[in-house]
């Protein structure tokens, strides 16, 4: 993104260091990344409402690209990620933001509107829906739960070993990793990586190249310790069981991605679930033939929902 005006900086917060991508003046967006991901995949976004009159700001989370990565998994537990959330918007002065995720991003946005409300004034979340992944089952672990439901095999639960799934996507080669994830499309995206050769349409070789230098430089452990700290974080989050998300959301899911077919998932976004544990939920939008990477696959779209929704906050955001 060389010239765009993105400006780039390494904050140190919560005991290390994030670096920080951003663009734009007015009040502030925080978009946080999933996996395989970087700050590299909200490059549009930025783009888009730094244009718009927001300020946009995109870390690379723990683990990722030029952020720290410490090596203990416990250290990647959600009250870790939040912590180190917290103390960015502290670094930078800011008492509250507006927050976006996706994937892993949006999990670590449900657990920041549980944890710290106060710091977020609106949210727009992609892919992950409130319940799947938050302590809503006091039955039984989460990953327990996949393994059931998806057998060993399932993605989620190969990651659990430590340095199991390292070893093979070393064996793969990052650049196949990458492009597989990428391009997956239905219900385990492990089963049909090794043999992919070109990225998705939306993904041009540069973009992919980006994704690959950084991820051969820092690795994959970092950003699997999200997975195997699953169990830890419903443990973690036990405090909050049956809490209610208490600031105002939009949320936007792809009809081809893998979390818009878990079981129960539709009916309980669709028939009065999600609305009871979220509230101030304000639209779902189900977005036809789009995959997982959706804010990546229609870029302008997401930009558009995103404006569109915190702009209706825009009378009071000077506060921000």
């Amino acid at each position: 993104m060389e010239g765009e005006g993105i400006i780039h900086r390494q904050v140190e917060a919560n005991g290390i260091q994030i670096h920080l991508a951003e663009k734009g003046e007015g009040p502030p967006v925080l978009l946080l990344h999933g996996f395989p991901e970087l700050w590299y995949s909200w490059r549009h976004q930025i783009l888009g409402l730094a244009s718009r009159g927001f300020r946009a700001l995109a870390p690379d989370l723990r683990g990722y690209g030029d952020s720290s990565a410490p090596p203990d998994a416990v250290s990647y537990s959600v009250l870790h990620i939040v912590g180190d959330l917290v103390a960015l918007l502290d670094a930078l002065a800011l008492p509250q933001v507006f927050l976006v995720g996706h994937d892993w991003g949006a999990i670590i946005a449900w657990y920041m509107c549980l944890f710290r409300p106060d710091r977020v004034k609106a949210v727009v979340n992609l892919s992950v829906a409130f319940s799947p992944f938050l302590p809503r089952n006091p039955e039984g672990k989460l990953v327990d739960q996949f393994r059931s439901l998806y057998g060993d095999d399932y993605y989620i639960c190969k990651f659990q070993e430590p340095g199991v799934i390292e070893a093979t996507f070393a064996h793969i080669g990052t650049g196949n990793v990458m492009r597989g994830l990428f391009s997956f499309r239905g219900t385990n995206p492990l089963n049909e990586q090794e043999d992919a050769s070109l990225p998705p349409s939306w993904l041009s070789e540069e973009d992919i190249s980006y994704y690959i230098s950084k991820f051969e430089k820092s690795g994959f452990t970092g950003p699997v310790n999200y997975y195997r700290c699953l169990d830890l974080n419903c443990e973690l989050g036990a405090p909050w069981y049956s809490a209610q998300i208490k600031v105002p959301v939009k949320f936007i899911v792809g009809d081809k991605d893998l979390t818009y077919h878990y079981p129960g998932i539709q009916d309980y976004l669709h028939k009065g679930g999600f609305k009871q544990d979220v509230p101030l939920l304000e639209e779902v939008v189900v977005m036809e033939g789009v995959a997982h990477f959706i804010n990546q696959e229609k870029p302008h779209e997401v930009t558009e929902h995103i404006y569109n929704f915190f702009n209706k906050f825009s009378l009071d955001a000077s506060k921000l």
